[in-house]
């Protein structure tokens, strides 16, 4: 009798982690504000290979219309991805003026395979604050960031 219940107990057990770690795994994306939140830390440590897979770096190369690092009114041109990584990392603009200022990521709002995170700069020298949407879509299953400006 004993056996059972252990054979039974231990059924329990094999079957309740399964059904976590199918939860955990299965095909539901990571959360687009975690991304974000991933995607500074990644800027941070200045960790290429984690910002290569945070970015739709395809589609960042499209922006020809606006400067995404407050910096100037004239927009920048990326011609390779590379060029983005290097702006996002070490001395690029981008990472010293947006390591300038305190980041505040705010609420997601997700619409389909679609999102947008809201994000806070504040320059606390000048008590100016700047707020923009990132946007994120769902590439080979995990939210990607493909613009720091979304509308």
């Amino acid at each position: 009798m004993r056996f059972f219940s252990m054979l039974s107990k231990a059924s329990f057990y094999v079957a309740l982690s399964s059904i976590i770690l199918i939860n955990c795994s299965g095909s539901s994306p990571n959360d687009p504000k975690e991304t974000v939140i991933s995607f500074f830390g990644a800027m941070e440590k200045n960790d290429e290979a984690a910002l290569a897979h945070l970015l739709d770096l395809a589609e960042l190369m499209k922006n020809s219309k606006t400067d995404y690092a407050f910096q100037d009114d004239e927009p920048r041109v990326f011609t390779s991805p590379v060029q983005i990584i290097e702006d996002l990392t070490g001395e690029g603009i981008t990472k010293k003026r947006w390591f300038e200022l305190q980041r505040i990521v705010n609420r997601a709002e997700v619409v389909g395979q679609s999102a947008t995170v809201e994000v806070t700069f504040i320059d606390k020298k000048t008590s100016t604050s700047y707020m923009t949407k990132f946007g994120l879509h769902i590439v080979n299953e995990k939210w990607k960031i493909y613009s720091f400006r979304a509308s």
